[in-house]
């Protein structure tokens, strides 16, 4: 080997060793470790030990798959790097809902749907919905609230101005004495409700932006609509709650697509009472009916109805939902505590007042949504509307198989070719029928079908005899149910007559 060749190897060795040594240095000052996760993940095997070690720890139930939870994930870790340095530090944690391993304790939290977040204190004794933002402002925001008294003390005007949000509903005990029964309660209603809603205490109204002074145990709700403040003085845990869900809805709530009203459309929809939901085109038409419609909503304050008015623009989800047209508006629709519709289009805003007493009155006939009858049905799995449900279900004397589906469900799709196989299968036997019915386009009948997922399958044999589906989706096993649970069609009168002179 030459010299000129010894100098080149010797040099190219000395580079590999600066570069490896560099590496080396790089990779104890942290630049290519693993960047730090402040979420923390856990299983079935560790979740109930974590959660027993903490007073208040907030988890969320996610599936690896779910859009939403893609989205919410860099919030959520972000807010949980920020909350690691609270005082005392705010622990968020997720756990994989969606894994086999891990939904028998999923069940016991009640889960939904994915993300749901619950705050959990006490070592996991008492759980809490999480209701906050979504970003992680708002979730570092919301939570350190969550983690301090469930009400906090105003003693100043300046405590005040800092604490009450004017744009939100915000709940003061004022107690000249802050001891005693009463108190208590109201502190026992307070963490009961702090995850929906702010609460305060103090021993002078005077420090309150609104109402006047009070010498007795008061409870103050302030918000920004209607008359901007109203007291309650029964102190009973159960009172105050109702009080507080009645009042923090608006004598008529405004569904537009202004995010601050959104709120108490929420709440609106949660509510028990029935509801009247008037649709107007807001661009022409609001002011024309804003005054009537508050006019009969205060009329029936208290009366068990809520009220709302809704922009057609901002109301095309309760439009499908309702099964109506935008160019129905104005539209009145009123939603029974049974969930029977009754609907007007093309109402007036004086003849607002006279529908609602029919309503009262028990005059009105209940809306019926319902898909147009087909004109062509020849498909091996029938189509059913609710239109043609009576006839081609409960009078058809026939066994049939009815699935409720959504056009838009994935697994839906997945049935639908062997649907299609076993009702090819039964072709030759006409006291079977293979059907099918959109629940999202068709009002269903009350009390005989229990429908809280898709799809769902109900078997209704010639005799009568219902019972829910719950096997495998293959052509197999369904066939095999069919085979199992049919009877014979019921004869009609004329076939009774034939079969007993053929008797004779």
């Amino acid at each position: 080997m030459n010299q000129k060749h010894c100098v080149q190897t010797n040099m190219a060795k000395s580079g590999i060793l600066v570069i490896v040594s560099a590496l080396v240095v790089l990779a104890v000052c942290g630049v290519f470790a693993e960047e730090k996760e402040y979420v923390l993940t856990l299983d079935h095997t560790n979740l109930t030990e974590t959660v027993a070690k903490h007073n208040f720890i907030v988890l969320e139930f996610y599936a690896p798959w779910c859009g939403h939870c893609k989205n919410l994930a860099p919030e959520y870790e972000k807010a949980a790097s920020e909350l690691s340095s609270h005082d005392p530090p705010i622990v968020l944690a997720k756990y994989d809902a969606s894994d086999e391993a891990n939904r028998e304790l999923s069940k016991q939290y009640e889960i939904q749907g994915f993300p749901t977040i619950k705050i959990l204190r006490d070592g996991g004794k008492k759980v809490q919905e999480y209701n906050g933002p979504r970003e992680a402002a708002g979730i570092v925001s919301y939570l350190k609230k969550q983690v301090g008294p469930a009400s906090a003390e105003i003693k100043s005007k300046e405590d005040a101005t800092n604490l009450i949000d004017e744009k939100s509903i915000f709940v003061v005990g004022i107690f000249p004495d802050p001891s005693g029964e009463k108190f208590e309660n109201y502190l026992t209603l307070a963490e009961k409700l702090r995850g929906e809603v702010d609460f305060a205490h103090t021993v002078d109204a005077k420090h309150l932006p609104r109402g006047g002074p009070v010498n007795k145990p008061t409870l103050r709700l302030l918000k920004p609509f209607d008359e901007l403040f109203v007291d309650f003085e029964d102190f009973e845990v159960d009172a105050m709650e109702k009080f507080i869900s009645e009042s923090s809805i608006p004598i008529v709530t405004i569904f537009d697509n202004d995010p601050n009203n959104h709120p108490y459309v929420n709440k609106f929809f949660e509510g028990t009472n029935a509801k009247a939901l008037l649709f107007v085109n807001f661009s022409s038409d609001f002011d024309a009916f804003k005054s009537k419609y508050n006019d009969v909503a205060v009329l029936y304050k208290g009366d068990g109805v809520s009220f709302l008015l809704g922009d057609v623009e901002a109301g095309q989800g309760a439009f499908e939902y309702f099964g109506l047209k935008p160019e129905q508006a104005p539209v009145i629709i009123i939603m029974d505590t049974e969930e029977q519709k009754y609907v007007k289009d093309h109402v007036e805003p004086d003849a607002i007042a006279a529908y609602l007493k029919d309503y009262k009155d028990g005059k009105l006939k209940p809306h019926v949504k319902s898909q147009p009858i087909p004109e062509v049905n020849d498909e091996p799995v029938k189509v059913v509307v609710r239109d043609t449900l009576q006839d081609m279900v409960y009078n058809s004397g026939k066994n049939v198989l009815l699935e409720f589906y959504a056009p838009w469900c994935g697994h839906c799709k997945s049935l639908a070719p062997i649907l299609d196989e076993v009702a090819v299968s039964f072709e030759s036997n006409a006291d079977v029928l293979i059907a099918k019915l959109d629940a999202t386009a068709n009002d269903l009948p009350k009390g005989d079908f229990d429908v809280q997922g898709f799809p769902t399958m109900y078997f209704r044999s010639a005799s009568g005899n219902l019972s829910q589906y719950n096997g495998e989706r293959t052509k197999e096993a369904i066939i095999e149910f069919i085979e199992n649970n049919r009877d014979k069609p019921a004869q009609s009168d004329s076939a009774k007559v034939d079969s007993a002179k053929d008797e004779l």
